[in-house]
């Protein structure tokens, strides 16, 4: 059980810190992924980004996932063909629905992300957050929208998550690192003994404060290296 998602995030941190990782970037899942992804961002020295993904219901049913909407320039539409083909939906049906939840993705994606611009995930290896896996299905269609954008790797990271979903997640990204596998998984909030719900204030404050610690590491880098360069050229 852990503390708290900052906890959890800090283990999480020194998990993956002992991994060879070549030019990481964090990825958070909102909201509960970010204080999670914030600390492992520290860990790593990595910059951190938020990845919205918005379901698309069924219609009638709004709980069944048709597709899912991942906030992207441009954004990726993630088909569940299942239910698709379970519906009869054509190609105008489904536009339709997926239409419905473009302006609540934008809202989150500016509520979260205001004017900032996402972060280039191709060539990079892209750690993606969250403060537990219990489905796995956020997961799985974050991973196959980032497909489309050419990471070099894609490492899915989670405190807690029950053993069946790590294998299928298995499947999907190219390494999975977990720190809790409990053979009986209750709600997540279970595994935690502090797990509020967050506000979207709380998950803007975490990502400018990661901001704020990422640049001020990389101009302390630089001048770190300015600093070496004037004393090797002064003997």
């Amino acid at each position: 059980m852990f503390r708290d998602r900052k906890q959890a995030g800090e283990r999480l941190g020194i998990e993956l810190a002992g991994l060879d990782l070549c030019q990481p970037i964090v990825l958070a899942l909102p909201r509960g992924g970010v204080p999670v992804a914030a600390e492992v961002a520290k860990a790593l020295g990595a910059p951190l980004d938020v990845l919205v993904v918005r379901k698309v219901g069924a219609p009638g049913n709004a709980e069944l996932a048709v597709a899912a909407v991942v906030d992207g320039n441009p954004p990726d539409v993630v088909l569940n063909r299942e239910i698709v083909e379970a519906y009869a939906l054509d190609d105008a049906e489904l536009a339709a629905l997926v239409a419905l939840e473009r302006p609540e993705l934008e809202r989150r994606r500016l509520a979260y992300k205001g004017n900032r611009r996402s972060l280039s995930v191709a060539g990079k290896t892209v750690i993606l957050v969250d403060d537990g896996a219990a489905t796995g299905t956020t997961m799985k269609v974050a991973i196959r929208a980032l497909r489309h954008r050419a990471p070099r790797e894609i490492i899915v990271a989670v405190p807690v998550s029950p053993p069946d979903t790590l294998a299928d997640l298995a499947t999907e990204a190219d390494r999975v690192v977990c720190l809790s596998q409990p053979g009986r998984f209750r709600a997540l909030g279970y595994h935690y003994l502090r797990f509020p719900q967050l506000s979207d204030s709380e998950v803007t404050a975490a990502l400018d404060e990661a901001g704020r610690l990422h640049k001020t590491r990389k101009r302390d880098m630089v001048g770190d290296g300015s600093t070496a360069e004037k004393n090797r050229r002064s003997r």
